[in-house]
């Protein structure tokens, strides 16, 4: 069985994603990596709400909580950029490169990401930035297709977990903190 190191943004979009990647035969870590999430509240918010949804479906979560001075340089500089635009492109490249770094360092066999899950965000942007990174490495997989976004949704609801209101990063959030 080929195992996957699962990049996970929220613990609401885990649910469908583990399910689609396991009927597909794949064994799955998660990989809770996320230095964009501001204030910590919401950080905390966002990886209990993990835990419970991992604990639900048995997968174990890795936990990577370094990172935040290294996205501040990256993505501090752009805080008046739109959302959707040339910080989260930046932001996005930033957790898949290190997803991709622990995935190699722990000979994982592939790396994927439930960011693709939220229609808020480009899969082809996801997909661009991670073959960069390691193209025959990557799980191209949009889990928002064939209502993917829908059941994810259902799924966390049903689990009553916390359902964010903004992607994470403090510079998307009204007013910013």
């Amino acid at each position: 069985m080929k195992k996957v190191l699962l990049h996970i943004c929220c613990g609401v979009c885990l649910s469908y994603p583990i399910d689609f990647l396991r009927d597909k035969g794949y064994h799955v870590t998660g990989f809770f990596f996320n230095p964009n999430i501001m204030p910590k509240d919401e950080y905390d918010l966002r990886y209990e709400a993990l835990l419970k949804i991992a604990d639900t479906k048995k997968v174990s979560v890795i936990h990577d909580t370094g990172g935040h001075d290294i996205w501040k340089n990256e993505c501090g500089m752009m805080h008046a950029e739109r959302e959707g635009g040339a910080r989260c492109l930046k932001c996005f490249g930033l957790r898949l490169k290190r997803t991709f770094e622990f995935m190699q360092s722990q000979k994982y066999d592939f790396f994927a990401t439930t960011l693709t899950v939220s229609p808020h965000k480009r899969s082809e942007d996801i997909f661009s930035i991670a073959k960069a990174i390691a193209a025959n490495k990557f799980l191209e997989f949009d889990f928002k297709k064939n209502d993917g976004f829908k059941k994810t949704m259902l799924q966390a609801k049903e689990a009553g977990i916390y359902m964010q209101s903004y992607c994470g990063c403090g510079y998307s959030r009204v007013p910013a903190v």
